[in-house]
């Protein structure tokens, strides 16, 4: 049984190695980035400047917004350090038979 929360984005093959992926599902603008076989969704917008963080780069486990630096968790959307002092939205991906889906419901710091 599928969960109608989750919506097919892609493929995963479609999703490059640790490059951020600007995709606008439902209206929500999102930053999906993979890693190995695992994808991680984050609202697309830093909670400092509100720039596009799917013009940043990747580092580990983190995205940095190209803006001021601010580097951001892509499991929680915590930054790691000043400027940016807020999180931003995270949410649940799965994976699929290949594809990559996702809730727009966005994960609670006590399910990140």
């Amino acid at each position: 049984m599928t969960d109608p929360d989750f919506l097919r984005v892609c493929a995963l093959d479609d999703l490059p190695e640790s490059e951020p992926v600007a995709a606008d599902i439902h209206g929500t603008s999102i930053v999906l980035v993979r890693k190995s076989d695992e994808v991680f969704a984050l609202y697309d917008e830093c909670s400092h400047a509100a720039v596009a963080l799917s013009e940043g780069d990747i580092d580990d486990c983190s995205i940095e917004c190209w803006l001021h630096g601010s580097m951001f968790d892509l499991r929680t959307g915590k930054p790691s350090g000043p400027p940016a002092t807020a999180p931003v939205p995270t949410y649940p991906v799965e994976l699929r038979d290949g594809d990559v889906y996702l809730s727009l419901k966005p994960k609670t710091t006590e399910n990140a």
